[in-house]
C-alpha cells in the first residue's frame, strides 16, 4: 500500500519545480482536476464490474487508464499537447472534456464538463506533469484502506485551500460542521442543501450522519444518493467539493457550478424547497448590483451573508431546519440587517445561537455565531451559548 501522505508531499514538491505554477491556489487547482480524473477512472472501473453494460462518459482516449496509468507513457511536449491542444481535428483533453456531452448519461457527463470548463492546466513542463501522474498512480481509490487514508489527507488539502483563499472565503473546521449537522439531524429522505458549498464539508458530514443513523438497506442508500445538493461558483472549491462527494460514495453528485445569489428569488417555489440547509456563506464578499436587485427591495444590501439568510428562508420548506454561520453584524446591525433579523424571528423559531471564538475561521478574526432555526413558527425563546477557548489557549489551530 502506498504511503499516501508521502505521495501528496512528493506531488507538492514536484509542482514547485514547474514554472507555470505560482502559489498554493494554482497548485491546488492543478491537483484538483488531476485527482478528479484519477478518482473518476477508478470509480468507472468499479462500476464496470457491478453494473451491466456500464460505459464511462469520458471518451476512451482521455480515460486515465489509457493515457496516464503507464509510468513509461506519454510525457514532455507530447503530454502537454495531449492536454492543451485546441486544434479542430485533434482536440486535447481540456478542449474535449470542457464541452463534453453524453446522451446516455447526461448527469455524469455534466459533472465532467463543469469541472473542465472551470479549471486550468497551469503546468508548463510535461516531464514534471508525468512525475505527478506517476505519483497519483500509487493510490488505488477502489482499495478501502487507500480511500480511508486519503480521506484524512484530503482534509489537510482543504485546510491548505482555506489558507490560500481570498477575502470572504472561510473553510469550516470539521468540529463545526459536525456540531451543526448533529444538531440539525438530517434524516433519510430529507433533501439537504448547502447553497454556499465550498468543498462540500457540510454535505459530506450530512452523508456520514445519515448513513450512520438511518441507512439500513440498499434502497435506503439509493434514497440518500438522491437527497444531497450543493451549489458553488468558485472553480477550485467546486472541483474539490465534487471530488469530496465522489470519495464519499455519491455516484452522481447533485452539485452545481452556480452563484446561489443569482438564483432568481421570485422563481423559487415549493418544488425547489428543501427540509435541511447547512451553510457557512461568505462574509463581506463583493458582487454587482444585479445580485442585489434579485432580492425584495426591503432586504437589499451589500452584505453577502445577509442576502444568504433571505435566500435560505425562501429555500426552506415549512418546518424545514437550518444551521448557518453568521458574523456579529448580521445579528446586531440596524437598518436592513434589522429588517432581515425581524423576518427571521417572525417566520422562524430561532431557538439557538452559539457564539464562537474569533480564531475559529483562521486566518480571519471576525466574530462569528452559529444560528439554528426552524421555519414555520415565530421565535419565542432563544438559547444563547458562548463557546470560550480553553484556559491558557489564545487561538485554535488551523485544523
Amino acid at each position: 500500500m502506498a504511503n499516501i501522505g508521502a505521495v501528496i508531499s512528493s506531488i507538492r514538491n514536484i509542482m514547485r519545480q514547474d514554472r507555470g505554477i505560482s502559489g498554493d491556489a494554482q497548485r491546488l487547482e492543478q491537483l484538483g482536476w488531476m485527482l478528479f480524473l484519477k478518482i473518476m477512472d477508478d470509480k468507472d472501473k468499479e462500476l464496470e464490474v457491478v453494473k451491466d453494460n456500464y460505459e464511462s462518459v469520458i471518451p476512451e482516449k482521455f480515460q486515465w487508464r489509457n493515457w496516464a496509468s503507464n509510468p513509461e507513457g506519454i510525457t514532455g511536449d507530447d503530454l502537454l499537447e495531449f492536454i492543451d491542444s485546441t486544434a479542430h481535428n485533434d482536440k486535447g483533453l481540456f478542449a474535449t472534456l470542457s464541452t463534453l456531452n453524453n446522451p446516455k448519461n447526461p448527469k455524469r457527463a455534466s459533472i465532467v464538463q463543469q469541472i473542465f470548463d472551470g479549471s486550468n492546466n497551469f503546468m508548463k513542463s510535461g516531464y514534471e506533469m508525468r512525475k505527478v501522474i506517476n505519483e497519483l498512480n500509487k493510490i488505488d481509490f477502489n482499495r478501502s484502506k487507500d480511500k480511508q487514508v486519503f480521506g484524512a489527507i484530503y482534509e489537510s488539502i482543504l485546510v491548505e485551500l482555506r489558507d490560500a483563499g481570498n477575502k470572504g472565503e472561510y473553510y469550516t473546521p470539521r468540529a463545526v460542521t459536525k456540531l451543526m449537522t448533529m444538531m440539525t439531524d438530517p434524516k433519510l429522505g430529507e433533501k439537504v442543501l448547502d447553497p454556499a458549498s465550498g468543498t462540500a464539508g457540510f454535505l459530506t458530514e450530512a452523508i456520514d450522519h445519515i448513513r450512520e443513523n438511518y441507512v439500513k438497506t440498499v434502497d435506503d442508500e439509493h434514497i440518500l444518493q438522491n437527497s444531497i445538493t450543493g451549489w458553488e461558483f468558485k472553480p477550485v472549491p467546486f472541483v474539490l467539493g465534487l471530488t469530496n462527494l465522489i470519495l464519499h460514495e455519491i455516484d452522481i453528485p447533485d452539485y452545481h457550478y452556480i452563484d446561489s445569489l443569482k438564483v432568481e428569488y421570485n422563481s423559487i417555489g415549493r418544488k425547489d424547497q428543501v427540509e435541511v440547509i447547512l451553510a457557512n456563506p461568505p462574509f463581506g464578499a463583493s458582487f454587482d448590483d444585479s445580485i442585489v436587485t434579485n432580492f425584495p427591495s426591503t432586504y437589499r444590501c451589500k452584505e453577502s451573508a445577509d442576502l444568504f439568510v433571505i435566500l435560505m428562508l425562501q429555500l426552506l420548506k415549512p418546518q424545514g431546519r437550518c444551521a448557518i454561520v453568521l458574523p456579529d453584524g448580521s445579528i446586531t446591525g440596524d437598518g436592513v440587517k434589522a429588517r432581515i433579523r425581524e423576518k427571521l424571528l417572525t417566520e422562524c423559531n430561532l431557538h439557538t445561537i452559539i457564539r464562537l471564538p474569533q480564531s475559529t475561521f483562521f486566518p480571519a478574526t471576525v466574530s462569528t455565531n452559529l444560528l439554528f432555526f426552524e421555519k414555520g413558527n415565530k421565535t419565542k425563546d432563544i438559547w444563547y451559548y458562548e463557546h470560550k477557548l480553553p484556559e491558557g489557549q489564545k487561538s485554535y489551530s488551523k485544523t
